[in-house]
């Protein structure tokens, strides 16, 4: 299940989606999550994210990123187009201090494409955003 609501909105803006996803390690060790997702209105959408860790040190790991959306149809009014809708290019440096747990600091690079793209450009906003993320991983 995922629930979208663009920051400062209101409840009409907002989906539901229903969501398929498999978790895996596909070969030379990428980790890949691709995901299917069906919105509340039958909109057909899909993701996938690959990573791959590169240790530096026993416990510090870079860990390059790719995402890639897509969508089956054509919603403009959130601002999906149809094809391929962005990519994000990134990469996040953690240092484990358990295994279970690491913070990071990573950068991220996202760019709109085809007609999601379009569709920012006609509404006044961004193709492209770069940002600084801080986070902790942590697993049980």
């Amino acid at each position: 299940m995922r629930y979208d609501q663009p920051w400062g909105s209101d409840a009409d803006s907002s989906r539901a989606f229903a969501v398929v996803g498999l978790e895996g390690l596909a070969p030379y060790y990428f980790d890949i999550e691709p995901a299917l997702f069906l919105s509340d209105d039958a909109d057909v959408s899909a993701r996938l994210e690959a990573t791959f860790d590169l240790l530096l040190a026993q416990r510090l790991v870079l860990q390059p990123r790719l995402e890639l959306d897509a969508a089956v149809q054509e919603v403009p009014e959130h601002g999906v187009g149809q094809g391929l809708n962005d990519f994000e290019l990134g990469a996040r440096l953690r240092y484990e201090l358990r295994r279970e747990f690491a913070p990071y600091v990573g950068v991220s690079w996202t760019r709109k494409t085809g007609e999601t793209a379009g569709i920012a450009r006609r509404d006044g906003e961004e193709v492209s955003d770069f940002a600084v993320i801080f986070g902790v991983r942590m697993w049980f």
